[in-house]
């Protein structure tokens, strides 16, 4: 027999909330039964109504904030509760650091079953907002209107002609001319549905130290339509757009780049800084999106290395290197390991653009070059790991703490999958130190994390 919920969709309750889930939702429960509402914090007695019920918790709406919290304050952005960007904006934002010390701290309890570890509270930004270097805005038609914007929450809808404060505040307003341009020219926006129309996505791309800005148009298209009048209007309008990229996508996805960029004007390219450091960034490259953040994330990673300048260092998905330049002046020889092609390309240019020699980027499957590398008698004295948020393969580790390196520094934007690897590292000889959180995406509940492990003799 069917066991009866406590809840009912469609219909409203009052319900205490008493905690807060790793993606910001607040948790409540209604006679034992659990509920996750967003948009809502711990302490707050609120109205909500069921919107979705399984067996073991239910999902509910805010209607009605009965008794706020003391963390509670009004979302800067008119369309908070639509845009699926932030999840945050309701809490001050010391609150938000505490939130995310918390999901870290109970990631390595519940999952990495480790207590007593230290674990710093989170280093956010004086200035929060504005951080991001990087914007993505889906171009399509709403009526008779050529729009741009972001996505709703959980959707395709885009909400359209809204200035997102934690984007650099010049990328929106160069994608809105790019926008009137196409719309003024009639070139077909896409079709998702129907996989017709030319214009898919404007994304910029900012140098917060050089000031260069890149602008891309993402088209469904070998060539663009009117594109010499395009490099004229952008010089014209826009001069201080560096670089006018077309890049092709065809393809019938989600994806917004194809492989291929065609370059109208400039170099095809950025460049911008981590401390003295520079990068080129093309469309294609993976660079943090908070600068100021990354060089905070850096140097913390760089003091729990503690080289000395006679190390062999490991950076193991090391991207387009930027970790392996920043610590570059205190290893005698780092091996940077990355699966794509481009990044390790990209990684290349970044060594030869700063003149470091002591560097070799590899491509390919960091869980198979390194058991390779191992192998051919080459180990690592430091080991620093980036991997994405699926988290690092077991065998990878294995092999990892086989060379015995003094220690290794984990870099990640997952707590879950952290927690879960540092506990395989623990078995494998290898204690958590010092875990510091920092705040590289304000407003939203991601956090970024770099641990301090040494190896314990057994």
């Amino acid at each position: 027999m069917k066991k009866e919920l406590p809840v009912k969709r469609n219909e409203t309750y009052t319900i205490d909330i008493t905690g807060q889930g790793h993606e910001g939702q607040g948790v409540g429960r209604i006679d034992g039964f659990t509920v996750f509402v967003e948009g809502v914090l711990p302490s707050e007695k609120v109205e909500i109504k069921i919107v979705k019920a399984a067996p073991s918790h239910a999902f509910g709406k805010l209607l009605n904030v009965i008794e706020p919290s003391p963390a509670r304050i009004q979302p800067f952005c008119s369309t908070y509760k639509r845009c699926g960007g932030c999840q945050l904006q309701h809490m001050t934002y010391e609150a938000q650091l505490e939130f995310k010390t918390n999901i870290v701290r109970e990631a390595v309890q519940r999952i990495g079953g480790m207590e007593g570890v230290e674990i710093k509270h989170t280093i956010g930004m004086n200035q929060p907002l504005n951080y991001r270097n990087k914007a993505q805005y889906p171009v399509g038609v709403q009526g008779e209107q050529v729009v741009i914007g972001f996505y709703a929450n959980r959707s395709h809808e885009i909400i359209a002609g809204t200035q997102c404060e934690i984007q650099h505040k010049r990328g929106f307003q160069i994608a809105g001319k790019i926008k009137e341009f196409i719309e003024g020219k009639g070139i077909p926006v896409y079709n998702e549905k129907s996989g017709k129309g030319i214009i898919r996505h404007i994304v910029t791309r900012v140098g917060f130290s050089t000031g260069e800005i890149m602008a891309v148009v993402a088209a469904n298209a070998d060539n663009l339509p009117y594109k010499d009048e395009l490099v004229e209007f952008v010089e014209r309008e826009m001069p201080e757009i560096t670089s006018l990229v077309h890049n092709i996508n065809k393809k019938n996805t989600n994806v917004i780049f194809g492989e291929q960029n065609k370059v109208l004007f400039g170099r095809g390219y950025i460049i911008d800084t981590i401390g003295k450091y520079q990068f080129k960034i093309s469309p294609h490259s993976f660079f943090q999106v908070n600068p100021v953040q990354t060089e905070v994330l850096y140097s913390k990673a760089l003091e729990y290395a503690r080289l000395t300048g006679k190390e062999t260092v490991f950076d193991l998905y090391c991207g387009i290197g930027t970790i392996s330049l920043f610590l570059s002046d205190n290893f005698k020889k780092v091996y940077g390991v990355e699966l794509v092609q481009p990044a390790v390309e990209d990684a290349r240019e970044n060594a030869k653009l700063n003149g470091i020699s002591n560097v070799e980027f590899i491509c390919g499957e960091a869980e198979k070059v390194v058991p390779e590398m191992y192998a051919k008698g080459i180990r690592a004295d430091v080991v620093v790991l980036d991997p994405p948020r699926k988290g690092c393969d077991r065998v990878l580790l294995e092999t990892v703490a086989a060379m015995k390196p003094e220690r290794i520094v984990y870099v990640s934007c997952n707590p879950s999958t952290l927690a879960r690897d540092l506990k395989i590292l623990d078995e494998l000889g290898y204690k958590t130190k010092e875990i510091q959180p920092v705040d590289m995406f304000p407003q939203t509940y991601h956090v970024e994390t770099v641990v301090l492990m040494s190896r314990v003799e057994k």
